[in-house]
């Protein structure tokens, strides 16, 4: 009986692991609309680098860095200073 369950559990297991999707396999950046569709999820914008420079002067908020979802929202970046939507 112990033979059994053990058996049982590890099948159990290898095919609880093949079910878990790898981080190889994310899903797409999310795409926004406009800009106050994007800062309500991210408050300073989204820049594609940490080395980024405003070109319109200081901004209220730090902006998250993702290179995958700025490019994803590359067309509300109007000053093309690599933020989008930053404030």
């Amino acid at each position: 009986m112990k033979k059994l369950i053990g058996i049982f559990a590890s099948v159990c297991l290898i095919l609880g692991l093949s079910v878990i999707p790898s981080h190889d396999t994310e899903a797409a950046a999310k795409k926004f609309k406009n800009c106050t569709e994007l800062n309500k999820s991210y408050k300073g914008g989204v820049a594609r680098s940490s080395s980024a420079k405003n070109k319109g002067g200081k901004t209220k908020y730090k902006p998250y860095v993702s290179k995958e979802l700025y490019d994803a929202n590359k067309k509300l970046d109007r000053d093309k200073d690599y933020i989008a939507c930053e404030r």
